[in-house]
């Protein structure tokens, strides 16, 4: 492999790549959101002469119900595609079919890479064209001409407190495909956004579980430095209780992954008609879980009919899954819900 040639910062390209790191850090210290940040990375490559077409970034993120979150741009659209990413069998199997699964087991393979920045290109079209993922596939059926792929990881390897990386694909539409200059400066300046990526991913990955683990509303203020000792404020709220009937029995008499498997279907089912209807978990208790509706005075009315709506649709949804485990011979749950 040939070694890369020296940048010189004081000839237009280096110009561009020192314009680009000022910003990045800037955007960086202010918080901006990740998908406002790429957006406008994605603008300025243009403005500045870039052939982008297609772009993406995505993270993984730490969320008992998200896997990660995806940001697509296109140039017809001239504007970010956000994206979340379920856990199960679809995001994995998306993941490991993907450039990104690859480089990463090629480094595994290798005993770690001494380039810290892994990356990969491709030719989509004419006859050095090596279409050897699906996604390749699909960007050269669209118009697509090269791709270039690239992973920018976090922190020391196995944090996943810190978030793993960011992985960043372009795409140009341009026939003769990318050049030097325009690798030269993607590779230059993804470290500064990404580092700019970070600040908003960390802050991500603090909101959801403090969201997750706490309820929308006391993850918010923990979050926002409601966290001394004796700290108290008092709100307004109906409240929701639901529990198990009979269950240290069923718990008793039943093997641990099938007593596992009913808990995460009863509160999944429980839990889904307060989402649309501004309900929070507080916590979950064993076979029980407590939530609330915030009441406040304009909307009292209004937030005590979605409080009673989403126990009516709870109780009727947990009765099908009941009817369905029935069937399948698995156990069911008896829940009182109370208001």
């Amino acid at each position: 492999m040939s070694e890369p040639r020296p940048i010189s910062f004081d000839a237009p390209l280096g110009q561009r790549i020192i314009e680009l790191h000022v910003w990045a850090v800037r955007q960086g210290l202010l918080g901006t959101a990740a998908s406002e940040l790429f957006d406008g990375f994605c603008q300025r490559l243009v403005c500045g002469g870039f052939p982008l077409w297609r772009a993406s970034a995505a993270t993984r993120t730490l969320h008992p119900q998200w896997g990660g979150y995806g940001y697509l741009w296109r140039r017809d659209l001239n504007a970010i595609e956000p994206s979340q990413f379920e856990r199960g069998g679809e995001y994995r199997r998306v993941w490991l079919t993907s450039p990104f699964a690859y480089l990463l087991k090629k480094a595994e393979a290798e005993g770690g890479s001494s380039d810290p920045w892994l990356h990969l290109r491709r030719r989509l079209r004419g006859p050095d064209a090596l279409l050897d993922f699906p996604v390749l596939e699909e960007l050269a059926s669209a118009g697509g001409t090269d791709y270039f792929a690239q992973i920018v990881r976090f922190g020391p390897e196995g944090d996943a407190s810190r978030g793993t990386g960011i992985a960043y694909s372009f795409t140009t539409d341009r026939p003769e495909g990318f050049g030097e200059d325009d690798l030269t400066l993607l590779k230059a300046v993804l470290p500064a956004l990404s580092l700019a990526m970070m600040t908003h991913a960390g802050h991500t990955i603090a909101s959801g579980l403090l969201e997750a683990y706490l309820g929308g509303d006391a993850g918010r203020r923990v979050h926002a430095g409601a966290i001394e000792r004796g700290s108290v404020e008092s709100i307004r709220a109906v409240l929701w209780f639901a529990d198990m009937r009979g269950f240290t029995k069923l718990a008793d008499s039943t093997a641990g992954l099938e007593v596992i498997e009913l808990l995460d279907e009863v509160f999944e089912t429980l839990t889904a008609p307060l989402r649309s209807r501004s309900g929070q978990v507080l916590k979950f208790m064993g076979d029980g879980m407590l939530a609330i509706f915030p009441l406040l005075a304009k909307t009292q009315a209004e937030t005590c009919r979605n409080a009673i709506d989403a126990a009516t649709e709870a109780m009727h949804a947990l009765d099908r899954v009941n009817r369905a485990r029935a069937e399948a011979s698995k156990p069911v749950a008896e829940v009182d819900l109370a208001l």
